[in-house]
């Protein structure tokens, strides 16, 4: 299978958004639409899980264990800078428990002893604990005949979903394991399937779905309403199938530095807020513009994640590889890099 730059393109801008995000939330600006990056995430992962599942089958206990090496490491890695950031004094604001981070390494919800919000050490470590509950119901469907694994897969995330609703419950396993937001990952299995079975819409239509996606994060963000992921998910899925759509037609380049920002967009999500609160500590004691604060929080929120992807995440990446090599274990085909 040939690589889809499009996901890639999609993977830098649900990175770049919520880089600026953080950034502006530090430095006094606004930008709260891109945290919808997260959204965007969340349905092309549940479109990579569905693609790379169906080239052959797959056993669940191989397909958590290269979801770990994928995901885990790495993020052990800045969950660790930040409890040594802790303990040393470095983040006044931040206070750790052996069950808070505990938690957050294993990514089990869990309230944060610093101001009550389920959140793990490293704030936006928060996805993540998504991303695994995906994993394992996913792997579970794997067990599944072929074509009973979607049908599953969405009855148990509309059951959660409902739950939710339903029940009044403070449990921070409940609340995440049943938050709405789950529902974007089933969104992108879908539109998996629908990718490999060709039925994506025309290049012409798919721009249109891309124009109408943006204008409505825009609208949102600019408004304030619709901030929900009944609202996210779906605009998520439209500029999705768009890009499929151009992918599909041929109307898609091959853009070097997006591409790239894509291949390190974990790398950028995970370790950006690090340079952050660097500069927003620093910019007042220099006088700084809020928007000369904002443009270097960006850049070097940027600049940070793109060398911890060249130093920790691709030689990470490649250990692993030639681990499975060395035990004639090949990565899963096609896999998630060749998806992309």
């Amino acid at each position: 299978m040939s690589r889809l730059y499009g996901i890639q393109y999609l993977r830098a801008f649900a990175a770049l958004a919520v880089v600026v995000f953080h950034a502006a939330e530090r430095t006094g600006g606004h930008f709260a639409i891109g945290a919808a990056g997260v959204d965007v995430f969340f349905v092309v992962s549940g479109f990579i899980m569905w693609v790379i599942s169906q080239g052959r089958p797959v056993a669940p206990l191989r397909f958590l264990r290269e979801r770990l090496e994928r995901i885990a490491p790495l993020y052990w890695i800045a969950t660790s800078i930040m409890v040594v950031g802790a303990l040393a004094g470095l983040f006044p604001n931040l206070r750790v428990t052996f069950g808070h981070v505990f938690g957050s390494l294993f990514f089990i919800p869990h309230r944060s002893p610093s101001d009550g919000e389920i959140w793990p050490v490293l704030v936006q470590g928060w996805t993540l604990t998504y991303e695994m509950f995906f994993y394992a119901v996913f792997a579970g469907c794997l067990l599944l005949p072929s074509r009973m694994r979607l049908p599953v897969l969405g009855v148990i995330f509309i059951v959660l979903t409902a739950m939710g609703y339903l029940l009044d419950a403070r449990n921070p396993l409940f609340l995440t394991y049943t938050n709405p937001i789950i529902l974007e990952f089933l969104l992108g299995a879908i539109i998996g399937k629908l990718w490999l079975e060709d039925r994506v819409p025309s290049p012409f239509a798919g721009l249109v779905l891309i124009v109408v996606a943006v204008a409505g994060f825009a609208f949102v963000g600019i408004t304030y309403l619709g901030f929900h992921p009944f609202v996210f998910g779906p605009l998520a899925a439209a500029l999705l199938i768009g890009v499929l759509a151009l992918e599909r037609g041929g109307a898609l380049g091959h853009v070097r530095v997006v591409a790239y920002l894509g291949d390190s967009s974990y790398s950028i999500y995970l370790f950006h807020t690090m340079a952050i609160s660097v500069v927003a500590k620093f910019a007042p004691l220099l006088a700084l513009p809020s928007s000369a604060a904002l443009m270097i929080a960006v850049l070097s929120g940027i600049a940070v994640g793109i060398v911890c992807y060249e130093m920790l995440e691709r030689p990470l990446a490649a250990a692993f590889k030639s681990r499975r090599q060395a035990h004639g274990n090949g990565a899963l085909q096609p896999t998630a890099e060749q998806v992309g």
